[in-house]
């Protein structure tokens, strides 16, 4: 492999398409240095096959800086794949204890950081580089002659130009964490809430550290029924005269406390047992099922007006605001690739019934790989959190096995892209068989 980016000027936009046999040369394109996009290099590597990993951030790990301060549920064990361990301890890397939980910014420091700086893995890896579109070299979206035999071209902005590049084959692991979804329950951004951005926050806030006086000696509303809500509330709770109304869409509070002391990953059954205990002692006040319709501004702050079970109620006074509740896919850059998504979840097809929130309430998603992720644009997959959708509980370790099969099937072995190479915990109690106990 060369030290090069394969870019070509967008004035060449309209050549041919390139013979069949010049594919094999092109690089596979990845997009996202985050976990599951430095995964897919390294095994890449080892296959010694050429890659270009694109990245829309400054740095390894964007989206995780912005949540640095939130420990993982998961240990290291499941958090570094096997593959990046081999190629990092080769080159005299330590492993951090692997039964110790990573701290977001760890996983950076410790692992991303170091995965990135391998010989083999550095020069390929280009910041700042946005990718906007996506295409097959001479063809729209409607032709299909030939089009699994004519390689993908990529328009990616950067330092104020659009470059092309061209590939043979793209995963897609620009994850799902940059696209917050908004607090109204239909699911539209309202003029208002965009208006009022300034008091929301859509991610989630390191409380205890610089974003501390942001929310001391409030009224805190913090949006959202997941673990990134349940950890923003625990700590919230922390501090000084903060008044705390938690706002779920769940038809009763109990729903969000998960196993508890049933769950597969401790630490996450311990959040559960430590929120339900917080809101027991009256220290926040819950409100649901609420399904926010509209957000407002009056004389003591932010209101916030939707309905609970058929009757309009409204919460005055919030100062602050904290969205958690999760975010979704970004395909606009896919507009000329075909794929076959769930219309519910917009997760990958054959993944939806496994993870689909409107049946499983707690489900578990086996091991799968190239198979279940295959889409009608031949080699073009989406791996990582943006296979799962809109749909929650995605465990790194899944990504890391997705991305081993998909490279495996690229470069040839069958064998081992059908092989099933992980043992996952699971993800919650409703499938673990134990009698006299719902997880709802």
């Amino acid at each position: 492999m060369t030290n090069k980016m394969s870019f070509n000027i967008l004035s060449n936009c309209c050549e041919s398409p390139k013979d069949t046999t010049q594919l094999s040369h092109l690089p596979v394109a990845i997009l996202g240095a985050g976990p599951v996009g430095l995964a897919a290099a390294a095994h890449l590597v080892d296959k010694g096959e050429q890659f270009i990993i694109l990245e829309a951030g400054p740095q390894v790990g964007h989206h995780i800086q912005q949540w640095g301060h939130v420990r993982l549920f998961s240990s290291w064990k499941f958090n570094i794949d096997h593959v990046a361990k081999r190629l990092l301890e080769d080159s005299g890397w330590k492993s951090p204890v692997l039964t110790r939980l990573p701290y977001g910014k760890d996983l950076i420091e410790e692992y991303l950081q170091p995965l990135s700086q391998l010989p083999a893995i550095k020069p390929f890896l280009h910041f700042n580089s946005k990718v906007v579109a996506i295409s097959k070299n001479g063809l729209d979206k409607m032709k299909t002659a030939n089009r699994s035999e004519q390689s993908f071209v990529i328009y990616v902005e950067k330092e104020g130009y659009t470059e092309r590049m061209e590939a043979r084959a793209v995963i897609d692991a620009t994850g799902t964490w940059g696209n917050p979804n908004p607090i109204n329950a239909d699911h539209i951004w309202s003029k208002e809430e965009i208006e009022l951005n300034q008091h929301i926050s859509y991610v989630i806030p390191d409380i205890k550290g610089k974003d501390r006086s942001t929310y001391e000696n409030k009224h805190v509303a913090v949006v959202g029924g997941g673990h990134s809500a349940i950890n923003t509330i625990l700590e919230l709770a922390e501090l000084d005269d903060v008044q705390i109304s938690w706002i779920l869409r769940k038809n009763r509070v109990q729903e969000a406390y998960g196993g508890e002391e049933l769950d597969a990953l401790p630490a996450r059954g311990q959040l559960g047992s430590r929120i339900h205990q917080l809101v027991d002692s009256g220290r926040v006040k819950v409100y649901t099922p609420f399904f926010i319709q509209k957000v407002s501004r009056s004389e003591d702050g932010i209101q916030l007006t939707g309905m609970v079970r058929n009757e309009e109620q409204t919460i005055m006074g919030i100062e602050k605001i904290i969205s958690n509740t999760g975010s979704k896919p970004d395909f606009s850059f896919l507009r000329e690739i075909r794929l076959d998504l769930d219309p519910a979840t917009e997760s990958v097809t054959k993944l939806a019934p496994l993870i689909d929130p409107n049946i499983h309430s707690c489900g578990t998603v086996r091991p799968h790989g190239e198979l279940e992720l295959r889409q009608p644009e031949a080699n073009f997959y989406m791996v990582g959190m943006k296979s799962y959708g809109r749909a929650p509980t995605f465990l790194m370790a899944t990504g890391y096995e997705q991305v081993r099969s998909i490279v495996a099937h690229i470069t040839g072995d069958e064998d081992g892209a059908k092989r099933v190479e992980l043992e996952l915990p699971e993800t919650g109690v409703c499938s673990t068989g134990i009698k006299g106990k719902s997880c709802c």
